[in-house]
């Protein structure tokens, strides 16, 4: 049975874990009150959480559309050291995800490609995953572009803004595939299951100088309600909304999904977790899976207050988040 578990609160505000079936049923699993502890039970029971959960009872009826509505929606995912937390993400790794890029790095070159110019090195790389991204026979394909994203504190909640700091020159939706996984006591990294993502960035900064890159990621990311257990689906098809004035303001479909990608999902978590660093038992990693999709690459501009949301099947809720901006703040290194 494919299963969904979702994070809340109570009224009260003590937590609890939900299970939600296909049909979108949802009763509280007994005796786990977080994904984390029943996925500690799963790896004590060599099981996996969908059978760690059906061992246990289930208790009342859940309904997670009424807790989404009153916010009392926690990520599917987080840590109780959010340092042991780690977000991480692949970029360039879809069907047609070098276009938005190309976009803004041939400005930097003169002529135009086709005509003699040299390729960008976004291109390259992407040429490199469509070439070599999908070994077969247990080969090790060719390696992803890798980024860092920040840590458990960088991820909000389903209906919390995504804020921007104040030197931010943009905001902007990514929307994605997340991996969720665990890493057990002897090392080896445990998937956990999937879920819907908007892994937010900064797209001027980025365009300015693809150098700047890792700068342009280390924003907020949301992840939506529900953690999908068993394999993604090939094909996962969805919409990518902008609402303002609860309005929808720009829209288009969006694909991922192996048969959309230029890299398969097991060579991007090979060049992920071949370090050491990224295998420490305990840890938890959230790994954003890329896009092809991106309203900066069509020319529209967010605002602070624009809503954000991504859907797509099999995942029963959407990702809906608004744009912030944080006040500025004053940094000041002090010397001991």
């Amino acid at each position: 049975m494919v299963l969904r578990f979702v994070q809340l609160e109570e009224h009260s505000g003590a937590r609890i874990l939900a299970a939600v079936n296909d049909a979108g049923l949802a009763r509280r699993v007994d005796g786990a009150d977080t994904v984390l502890e029943l996925a500690a039970a799963a790896l004590r029971a060599g099981a996996t959480l969908a059978e760690a959960a059906q061992s246990r009872p289930w208790g009342d009826e859940i309904d997670i559309a009424a807790a989404l509505a009153e916010g009392r929606v926690l990520a599917p995912i987080d840590h109780p050291d959010p340092a042991h937390l780690i977000l991480t993400g692949t970029g360039l790794t879809h069907l047609g995800s070098a276009e938005g890029r190309d976009k803004m790095h041939k400005a930097a070159l003169a002529g135009q490609q086709g005509t003699g110019a040299p390729l960008t090195d976004s291109m390259r790389m992407f040429l490199m995953g469509v070439d070599g991204g999908k070994p077969v026979d247990g080969a090790v394909g060719v390696q992803p572009e890798w980024f860092y994203k920040g840590d458990g504190a960088h991820l909000v909640a389903p209906g919390a803004p995504l804020t921007s700091p104040a030197f931010a020159q943009d905001g902007g939706e990514e929307p994605e595939i997340a991996g969720v996984y665990l890493i057990g006591p002897d090392g080896t990294p445990h998937r956990l299951g999937f879920c819907l993502a908007n892994e937010f960035s900064d797209h001027l900064i980025e365009r300015g100088n693809y150098l700047w890159l890792a700068h342009s990621k280390l924003r907020q990311a949301a992840l939506g309600p529900e953690l999908l257990t068993g394999p993604l689906p090939a094909d996962v098809r969805g919409a990518s909304r902008i609402l303002r004035d609860g309005a929808v303001i720009w829209e288009k479909p969006f694909l991922t999904g192996e048969a959309n990608m230029s890299h398969a999902i097991a060579n991007l978590e090979h060049h992920h977790f071949k370090y050491d660093l990224f295998r420490r038992p305990g840890d938890v990693h959230v790994h954003f899976f890329g896009t092809a999709t991106l309203s900066f690459s069509e020319g529209f501009q967010t605002r602070v207050g624009d809503e954000f949301e991504i859907s797509a099947a099999p995942f029963l809720y959407p990702a809906r988040n608004r744009l912030a901006l944080a006040a500025p703040r004053a940094v000041a290194v002090g010397v001991l």
